[in-house]
């Protein structure tokens, strides 16, 4: 099948779409030390509440990777982006805490179509040699939103409430999410034709590292965001700050992200994706440790290594994927990714909670860094120096 370049010019688009995707989700975490305040909840709650958007986030990347080849890509992004803004709407006028999860789930629910037709959309822009690049300036977008909501939340939620932040961002994203459904009709986005250039899937060499890849990417992606996820309350209670300070201090983290995951991309398309995968999750388990005993002047050079470490994976993750699949089951193992690496943290940051509710934070966040240094080690024997030449 020949492989028909679309514009170039509409990737900005995309990375706009990836911002507005996330960013009523990424306001739940710097809330968080807020909703707890007016809910009385203690950590194992609060974790609760991520793990309601998160979880259902994560099981509906498999769904909505099965929708999109039978009611069009189009559709399943339009519905992940002005539909996620309409349930973003309700969860600020939540009235209770159970009401909130009610619809944090179906928010969930709802968005989880976005990367599983994001990706193959945007691939179909560029030669596979740039995907690296192209996905890693597509991330921008979403860590912007992850970036820009701590900031927004310590800006004006002294003014509008968290509730207010969240109903006064609904608007914008579900008139966006409409002209982007325009423009991907006009420059002809609707299906997708990505050259299956790469290693044959079925051959078990080939099976064994993607499932090998994506075990150290999904584990360390959960691992990392769960951890992230506790910040604005480790800041809090840790360092005794305001609430707003602890959500101007996550934006540190993904200020990373502006940044990080192009170049990640380009590293991985030059080094290969192997290599890059390795060394961010290894150096990623002993940043979670030093959590512990950096004092507060030094804590955002940490935030911004976490940061690092975080966002450099997914266009790493994505190139590699696209590249070690067959075009009929691309969309299958995109979506068994997303589920994994977005979905994975809903079960993990419950038990961090509790975690510090019993144990305190030293204790979590050496047991989450060490696992996560014991499982790069482990994956690495088989992964490292034993593919391509170019160490995919």
């Amino acid at each position: 099948m020949s492989h028909k370049i679309r514009p170039f010019g509409l990737i900005p688009f995309f990375m706009l779409a990836h911002c507005g995707h996330h960013l009523l989700t990424a306001l739940l975490v710097p809330v968080l030390p807020f909703i707890r305040g007016e809910f009385a909840l203690d950590y194992t709650q609060a974790g609760w509440l991520v793990s309601a958007l998160i979880v259902p986030y994560g099981i509906s990347q498999l769904l909505g990777g099965w929708l999109a080849d039978r009611i069009g890509r189009r559709v399943v992004i339009t519905i992940s982006i002005s539909g996620g803004a309409l349930f973003g709407l309700l969860v600020g006028l939540s009235p209770t805490y159970i009401t909130m999860v009610i619809f944090l789930v179906l928010l969930g629910v709802v968005t989880g179509g976005y990367h599983p037709t994001s990706t193959p959309l945007l691939s179909a822009s560029v030669e596979p040699k740039n995907w690296g690049r192209v996905l890693g300036l597509h991330q921008i977008g979403g860590n912007a939103s992850f970036f820009l909501a701590p900031l927004i939340v310590a800006g004006i939620a002294a003014t509008l409430g968290w509730r207010g932040l969240f109903i006064v961002l609904t608007i914008p994203t579900i008139v966006f999410g409409i002209v982007f459904y325009i423009l991907l009709g006009r420059w002809r986005y609707v299906k997708t034709e990505i050259p299956n250039h790469t290693e044959i899937l079925h051959a078990p060499y080939h099976l064994q590292r993607l499932v090998l890849f994506l075990i150290l990417s999904i584990a360390g992606d959960i691992l990392i965001l769960s951890t992230i996820s506790f910040i604005p309350l480790f800041i809090v209670d840790h360092f005794d700050v305001a609430e707003g300070v602890a959500a101007a201090l996550l934006a540190v983290v993904y200020s990373a992200g502006l940044w990080v995951g192009p170049l990640g991309g380009y590293l991985s398309d030059r080094l290969g994706r192997v290599p890059v995968l390795i060394v961010a999750s290894f150096f990623a388990g002993p940043i979670i440790y030093l959590l512990n005993f950096v004092p507060f002047g030094w804590s955002s050079a940490i935030l911004i290594a976490i940061g690092i470490f975080a966002c450099i994976r997914m266009p790493v993750s994505e190139a590699y994927i696209m590249e070690h699949t067959s075009e009929h089951n691309r969309s299958t193992i995109l979506g068994i990714y997303y589920f994994g690496s977005r979905g994975g943290p809903g079960i993990v940051i419950p038990a961090i909670g509790y975690f510090i509710d019993h144990f305190g934070f030293y204790v979590s966040f050496t047991i989450v860094g060490a696992t996560l240094v014991a499982m790069t080690l482990g994956c690495s024997i088989f992964l490292w120096g034993a593919g391509s030449a170019r160490g995919n």
